[in-house]
């Protein structure tokens, strides 16, 4: 293990949620938990075994490490171990405070370069590596990324960074839509009461054709039905946002069309990967933050991410540090 100062500490909607309402499906909070899964930091200490870090290293942190070696750990899908720990997932305490220990393993090295906020925002940047994976965007991919939050942007960066030709992206919000278009979006619609079927064909007018992949990061069930009947047959949709246990969709129109539809559950071995896009200026998060507090101000910043405020709110742990 490591000890590790913390700098930078994203929030997350799943942050917001726990504060808010004290549960997330099956992981319910019953005791007092410290919250944050986004983070960057610095090494204070090493455990004896550690040989890959010193102190002074600078890092990201992944915030989900397996507690055994199993099935899924041994195929290289240790995020779907039900037995790993996870920061900020109740009972598991996160990083939000100014010191924290973490598995060597799952602290990386950030070069020189790469900033602790760019660090913090490897996160969620895995998020959209992980779907943009599993969606199987490619060299001329057309894409339809559904919901303009924080996720929905990085999907945006990731698929065109992948290949993606075009790629639309739909919100209710006007200023969501504006930072897609910043970070890459080729066309935005912003959703007023259309029906799912309605976005569908404003996705195909826009793009001149039906996407193959969708990227549904809402988790609203209009949205996942818009998704449906958006994908072009024998396309891939899939499943980012998280919302009601139980949705109504048009499975029919899915299944007689060969429209795959697949789940994503947070990522694996994406740090790496995101740590050599940064370090190589190929993809660029600065843009997604948009407001700064220091750690003695969380209240203020989660307020700020509950008002849906910005884009990424970013807490700084490390008084000592006056970097912007």
């Amino acid at each position: 293990e490591v000890l590790l100062r913390m700098h930078s500490v994203g929030i997350c909607g799943s942050d917001v949620h726990y504060w808010q309402h004290g549960r997330i499906g099956d992981f319910v909070v019953k005791d007092p938990m410290v919250l944050g899964h986004e983070a960057s930091g610095t090494v204070v200490k090493v455990g004896s075994g550690v040989t890959h870090l010193k102190p002074g290293d600078r890092v990201a942190i992944e915030p989900g490490v397996p507690r055994e070696m199993d099935e899924f750990c041994k195929t290289g899908r240790y995020n779907l171990s039900p037995t790993i720990f996870f920061c900020a997932t109740p009972p598991d305490d996160g990083n939000l405070c100014r010191y924290y220990k973490h598995s060597a393993s799952y602290c990386y090295k950030l070069p020189d370069n790469v900033t602790f906020e760019e660090g913090a925002l490897i996160e969620p940047l895995s998020v959209g590596i992980h779907a943009c994976k599993r969606a199987g965007v490619t060299l001329g991919s057309k894409v339809f990324v559904s919901g303009s939050g924080p996720i929905g942007l990085v999907n945006v960066l990731v698929a065109k960074m992948m290949g993606a030709a075009a790629v639309v992206i739909t919100d209710l919000s006007a200023s969501r839509l504006q930072k897609a278009k910043e970070v890459g979006a080729d066309f935005t619609i912003q959703v007023k009461n259309e029906t799912p079927q309605e976005v569908a064909s404003k996705v195909e007018s826009l793009l001149g054709c039906m996407p193959e992949i969708t990227v549904e990061c809402t988790g609203v069930q209009a949205c996942i039905q818009a998704g449906i009947y958006a994908t072009r047959s024998g396309g891939t949709l899939v499943l980012v946002g998280l919302g009601p246990e139980m949705v109504t969709v048009p499975i029919v129109n899915a299944a007689v069309r060969e429209v795959d539809i697949r789940g994503i559950f947070r990522y694996c071995n994406t740090w790496p990967v995101a740590i050599a896009l940064l370090a190589s200026k190929r993809i660029n998060v600065k843009p997604l933050v948009t407001h700064r507090f220091p750690l003695e101000k969380a209240l203020e910043a989660f307020e700020t991410t509950k008002r849906g405020e910005g884009v990424k709110v970013m807490l700084k742990c490390d008084p000592s540090d006056h970097s912007p």
